[in-house]
């Protein structure tokens, strides 16, 4: 049997659901598939990861997907594909990170104003927070700085999801009027 015929009924099972068409889809194919990639991009570890995800689409999808005639050339649009999409990924990073380094290098002067700001906010926030009730105190702070849920605190402190909700709904209405 030609390796075409053998991928086209490996497709057709693997549509089917069978993993060891899949797997013998991936053996058939796989050297195929990462020759081509590297023709497109030097960058192995890229080609290998756009390869396996391929294939991870293929098991995912694969109640979806249709028919093929030659599976080879589809893979292989495929891979093209992923191996665009990744690279644009990361050329977008790349920018992004860039823009954030560029963003980052402030003056001396600017990093002491943010630093003489951030300490104004704190001792404005700790005379807002001293005016709070003991309970709501306690509430924003398993909220805000342990993280917890309204749930969770209504089981640490004793009080109902709705009665906890309310309390630290009121220690913000609070503050936001303290702090304007």
């Amino acid at each position: 049997m030609l390796a075409s015929e053998d991928d086209k009924k490996y497709w057709e099972q693997m549509r089917l659901g069978d993993k060891k068409a899949l797997f013998g889809l991936y053996n058939n194919l796989y050297f195929h598939l990462i020759r081509f990639g590297l023709k497109i991009n030097p960058d192995d570890e890229l080609v290998k990861d756009c390869v396996n995800q391929v294939f991870l689409n293929l098991w995912d999808k694969r109640e979806r997907l249709n028919p093929v005639e030659n599976v080879k050339s589809y893979l292989m649009t495929s891979l093209r594909r992923c191996m665009l999409d990744q690279l644009a990924y990361i050329d977008r990073t790349n920018i992004a990170v860039n823009k954030m380094e560029a963003a980052n290098e402030l003056s001396y002067e600017e990093i002491m104003i943010g630093v003489q700001q951030d300490e104004e906010i704190k001792n404005k926030l700790r005379v807002a927070i001293a005016q709070l009730t003991p309970r709501q105190v306690e509430l924003i702070q398993l909220k805000f700085f342990e993280g917890l849920s309204y749930e969770q605190i209504a089981q640490r402190t004793s009080q109902t999801v709705k009665t906890a909700y309310n309390t630290v709904y009121d220690a913000i209405k609070m503050l936001r009027k303290i702090l304007k």
